[in-house]
């Protein structure tokens, strides 16, 4: 099997170092373990953290960015909040592995996590 080329490699971006990733904010979160989890379930996908996204009324924030030939086809990222439970990270490791947004449809374990960031509060 050939290996998969760098169009079809989704890239996951996770909100940290603001209240993202606080142990004051979510103090029964293992926000590493959950961090390192993301990255063994991304496989050949892309995982890097950022600053703050200003939305921190959804932390846990994680942006599934689809991989270049779905976006070239119309597909957009995807802002996941409020993911603080292994049910949640398996299920975006899951979406990853078959091809994220613009190839696989949202799993419906991330229905109520989906929001538009251009209508969520900033800051």
């Amino acid at each position: 099997m050939a290996p998969p080329s760098r169009d079809d490699i989704c890239t996951l971006t996770v909100c940290r170092d603001c209240c993202c990733g606080s142990l004051d904010k979510h103090p029964d979160v293992d926000h590493d373990g959950q961090l390192a989890a993301l990255r063994a379930g991304a496989g050949r996908h892309r995982v890097r953290v950022s600053e703050c996204l200003s939305v921190c009324e959804r932390s846990n924030v994680v942006v599934v960015q689809p991989c270049p030939s779905a976006r070239r086809r119309g597909a957009r990222p995807v802002y996941l909040g409020d993911v603080l439970d292994d049910d949640a990270l398996d299920a975006v490791t899951s979406w990853l592995t078959a091809g994220g947004p613009g190839v696989a449809a949202v799993p419906g374990r991330l229905a109520g996590h989906v929001f538009d960031r251009s209508a969520a509060e900033v800051g």
